[in-house]
């Protein structure tokens, strides 16, 4: 039994709250578990130089962790870690649309994380992709665009073996001990996107991965699920 009483191949209580701010395009709590994240899209009439002329958008995402979010005070950070979080958190979200459809806009995601136990960086992701769902169906109901381009559904999730056993969905106590540490990103589609993984206390084989993988991909899968409900939620209110 783990230290919340969950199975190993049980993801932590799952719950997607939409509409959450009452100003952002789109907008959401999620909360994974002790985990929490406010998931925000913004919307901007531009794209990084790199883009201009070519008529097609793109998704960028923030990441940050509020102070007191963890249970000692964590200084605010803009560099360095959560740099690199920022990025796999956008290149995963850009995964699920067709940014050529975008016209040459900008959906900016901030993922600030109020409450932490692990897993902040996966929780962004899924968050995030029901925000910004929710910000191009009000664009659509608003005459900017004529479809929503979505792709795929995106979720995330980590993994990891701890004390010799792989795990799903990894709260903070596991994974400040886990031997081997994933982050997976997958599509509705079964797809990967992206997978982050560390031998952290010793080297795994194949075999292990495989296992890790598997576990990774039943979560996902009731990621989506729930992602699916809040879909259903935000097109009821519009």
């Amino acid at each position: 039994m783990r230290v919340d009483g969950r199975r190993n191949d049980e993801i932590r209580p799952l719950k997607i709250r939409t509409s959450y701010l009452a100003h952002a395009e789109g907008s959401v709590l999620i909360e994974m578990g002790m985990t929490k994240v406010i998931c925000a899209v913004s919307v901007e009439e531009r794209v990084p130089p790199f883009l201009k002329g070519e008529g097609r958008g793109w998704i960028t995402a923030e990441y940050s962790m509020l102070p007191r979010s963890t249970i000692t005070r964590t200084p605010r950070e803009m560099g360095g870690r959560n740099y690199e979080i920022r990025r796999f958190i956008g290149r995963s979200l850009r995964a699920g649309f067709d940014l050529s459809l975008l016209g040459e806009r900008t959906l900016i995601v901030d993922c600030d994380v109020i409450q932490a136990d692990g897993g902040t960086r996966t929780a962004s992701v899924s968050g995030g992709w029901v925000a910004i769902y929710q910000a191009l169906l009000r664009m659509k109901e608003m005459g900017e665009i004529n479809t929503i381009p979505v792709k795929n559904i995106v979720a995330a999730v980590s993994v990891g073996i701890v004390d010799g056993l792989p795990m799903l969905d990894l709260c903070y106590e596991e994974d400040v001990r886990a031997d081997v540490d994933l982050n997976v990103v997958m599509t509705d589609r079964g797809e990967f996107v992206e997978i982050q993984g560390t031998g952290e206390g010793r080297a795994f084989d194949r075999d292990e991965l495989s296992e890790l993988l598997k576990l990774a991909e039943k979560g996902i899968k009731e990621i989506i699920s729930c992602q699916r409900k809040a879909i259903e939620e935000i097109e009821g209110k519009l």
